[in-house]
This record gives structure tokens, C-alpha cells and sequence, in this order.
């Protein structure tokens, strides 16, 4: 027993010198230079200390954080609830009615009354488990993959079949003693630096795109109903717009001050927030179409395709944020025509569309003066159409700003 004792003081004291010594070493090595530090703080500037990280910018709320009855969808950001519900309207071809209780006009998302709303939960529990059991959580299958705006999906085949593509023929065999022709060599593909350099001289080049400070435009505005009214829009270097669209109901302004984001109409003044900020930001910040290669950390281009009659070249891009987008540039013009941005949800992966034609020159610079945005949310499906668009006019810096409430009436 004494034995043992003995041995285990052993251990202990092997084990404590080996931790004083570990921490001298350290010690040693630390990059820690008292001189030094005396010496910064003698020229007046503040010596480095070694303080705690800061504290993480705070995190969305989830949908089951927000909102009541949430079964499925849990830990879903509450600013990507509508788009995904939007999403899978349109996968089956159906409005939210279909789901979801509306009595006299008003709405009861909570209620499991209707059946199809049980069923809807199945379904994404179904493709949710799909996703993680065969393709590692990545949301490979959605609602879209099966129904294609189908309430029931189509599993039988229909008449006639597509005609599969011919195979390539193998090239002919030289005769005897003749030499084997040599194929063409396949020039390479531009990169995507290179896409996007010819993308600004295309648009008048580096030094006019730099004289851009403000941008005046006018023309109509139609929304998914396709009711046009008269429109107008008016940006400002870096990072302010102001929007003004005139219909039957009356006028809606909308505006950013670069810190504030305001909407102004027929109930009043309200602060916009996110996500109808980003929205509002993805479409008219300045040079968000324009500088595109600050926006990306990395791209991969070269693909061909087609829109319409005109042959593009694709520019796969990543966000500093992760999100995945799409560039479609015209392959003889050099010019925008397409951006798709990409929304990885549990459920699917969902698009937005924005498509640019009717390039004219405006003093020096060519810009787009029809605008299309196509996307699963009826508010952001949109045609604009320019007839007049003015570089570097004055723009009054008030038209930016949030106005005031009005003052309500003293009884």
C-alpha cells in the first residue's frame, strides 16, 4: 500500500514540473516585448492588448422563434418564410388558399384545419430526408423536381417521346499511308477577369464608367398584373436611390439614404427593413450591376448559351456571403443580359431573375432601358421600361431622406 502511495506522489510531481516547465517555455516564446510596448505608447499610439473577440453580429430569428405551429421548417431565417411558401405555391401550380385557412378575408396560418396542409408537411419532411440521405443535406430535390406546377406530380410517361439526340459519328480512318488529319485546336475559354473587362469597355470604359455620380430615369412600371403606371427613378453614387410610381390608388415613394430605407404612401411613412431592404438594394445600389467584381471572391466562366436568338458566354460567380450567381453575358456585344442569384433553402434551391435589354448610349455609357425581374414573389415580378434616362443631372440630396410623418389631427 505504502507502494503505491510512493509511486503516485512520483507521478504527481513528474506531472507538475512538466506543466512549470511547458508553461516557462511558453513564456519564453511569447511575442510580448515589454520595450516595444513602452516605445509605442512614447510615440502616442496605443499598445495592442489582448482583448476578447467581439461579440458576433446578432443572428435572424427563425421562423419558430416568430411564428406559431411550426413543425417542419424549424431554424428557417423568418425573412426567407414567404419566398419559400411562395416557392412551393408555384412548384404545384396553387395559391396559399390551398393550404391554409382564409375566412371573410383573414388569414389563419396557424390552423391545421385543411388536410393538404398536413399533407404539404409530409412532403417537405420527405424531401428534406431525401436531401440528407443522398446528397448530403444539400437541397438537390425540392417540391419543383416532382410536381413542375402540378398539384400531383406527372409519373407516367406521355406520347410521343422526345427523340433522344443522334450519337457523334467517330471520324473516318485515313487510307493507307495518308496522314491522319489533325483536329483544330479548341481555342480557350476567356476567363472570367477577362468576361468582365470586356463587360466595361463594352459599356463605354473604366473612366466614363467613373464620372457616373447620379442617374434620372422615367418611364412605367408593371407588376405581375401587368398594369403599367408612370415610374421614376433617381440614384446617386454610392449607394442612394429614390423611387416614385403613380397608379390608381395612389403614390408610393420608396427611398435610401445610404443608412435609412423609407416607404411613403397613402398610410403613411414607414421604416423598411430586411427583407425588403436587400430586395430593394439587389436592384437599384448603383454600380450593382456595373462594378460586378468587387461583389464576387471568386468566378469561373466560359459556358455557352443562349437567350433567345443571341449566343451569351456564363460567368459562374460566389458572393462573399456564400450565395451563388449566375452572369449571362452577350457574346458579341460583351454586354449584361441576365443575373440569376441563387436562395439555397432546406427545401430547394430558389432563383431570381433579372434580365436587361434595349441597350442605348447615354452620354458615353450604355445602359439598359428595359429592366425585367422574374421571381417566385408576385411583389418583386416586374417590367420597367425607360423612356428617358438622364446622366449626372442634379438631384436634390433631400429626396433621400426619410420624410416626417404627418402630424395627426387634434381633436
Amino acid at each position: 500500500m505504502k507502494l503505491n502511495i510512493l509511486r503516485l506522489l512520483v507521478v504527481a510531481l513528474a506531472c507538475a514540473s512538466a506543466v512549470m516547465l511547458f508553461t516557462n517555455v511558453r513564456a519564453q516564446k511569447s511575442p510580448v516585448n515589454p520595450e516595444f510596448a513602452v516605445s509605442l505608447s512614447s510615440l502616442g499610439m496605443a499598445v495592442p492588448a489582448q482583448t476578447p473577440a467581439a461579440p458576433a453580429a446578432p443572428q435572424e430569428k427563425t421562423v419558430d422563434q416568430t411564428r406559431k405551429n411550426i413543425k417542419v421548417l424549424k431554424g428557417l431565417p423568418d425573412s426567407q418564410l414567404g419566398t419559400v411558401m411562395n416557392f412551393i405555391a408555384i412548384s404545384m401550380g396553387r395559391r396559399c388558399d390551398f393550404c391554409h385557412v382564409n375566412k371573410g378575408g383573414t388569414w389563419n396560418w396557424e390552423s391545421d384545419d385543411k388536410e393538404e396542409k398536413l399533407t404539404a408537411r409530409k412532403m417537405m419532411t420527405m424531401t428534406l430526408a431525401l436531401n440528407k440521405d443522398n446528397f448530403r443535406g444539400s437541397p438537390t430535390v425540392s417540391c419543383y423536381t416532382c410536381h413542375r406546377g402540378r398539384n400531383s406530380p406527372q409519373g407516367i410517361p406521355s406520347f410521343p417521346l422526345p427523340t433522344p439526340a443522334p450519337r457523334p459519328q467517330p471520324q473516318a480512318t485515313p487510307a493507307p499511308g495518308q496522314p491522319a488529319a489533325t483536329p483544330a485546336p479548341t481555342p480557350a475559354a476567356p476567363t472570367g477577369d477577362q468576361i468582365l473587362a470586356k463587360y466595361i469597355e463594352a459599356l463605354g470604359g473604366q473612366a466614363a464608367i467613373d464620372k457616373m455620380k447620379t442617374l434620372v430615369m422615367k418611364g412605367t412600371y408593371a407588376g405581375f398584373n401587368g398594369t403599367a403606371v408612370p415610374y421614376e427613378v433617381d440614384l446617386a453614387a454610392p449607394d442612394k436611390f429614390y423611387i416614385n410610381a403613380t397608379s390608381p390608388q395612389g403614390t408610393i415613394e420608396r427611398g435610401f439614404d445610404g443608412k435609412a430605407a423609407w416607404e411613403k404612401g397613402p398610410r403613411g411613412v414607414n421604416e423598411l427593413m430586411n427583407p425588403v431592404l436587400d430586395d430593394l438594394k439587389s436592384t437599384f445600389l448603383f454600380f450593382h450591376n456595373i462594378k460586378l467584381k468587387e461583389q464576387f471572391t471568386r468566378l469561373r466562366g466560359g459556358r455557352k448559351d443562349k437567350i433567345g436568338d443571341r449566343d451569351v458566354i456564363v460567368v459562374n460567380g460566389m458572393t462573399a456571403d456564400n450565395h451563388r450567381e449566375q452572369l449571362f453575358f452577350d457574346a458579341e456585344t460583351g454586354l449584361l443580359r441576365r443575373r440569376i442569384s441563387y436562395l439555397e433553402t432546406p427545401i430547394g434551391v430558389i432563383p431570381n431573375q433579372v434580365d436587361f435589354e434595349d441597350y442605348r448610349d447615354v452620354d458615353g455609357v450604355k445602359v439598359p432601358f428595359t429592366v425585367k425581374v422574374s421571381s417566385v414573389e408576385p411583389g418583386l415580378v416586374s417590367t420597367r421600361v425607360y423612356t428617358e434616362i438622364k446622366l449626372n443631372a442634379p438631384v436634390d440630396d433631400a429626396k433621400f431622406k426619410m420624410p416626417a410623418a404627418p402630424a395627426k389631427a387634434t381633436p
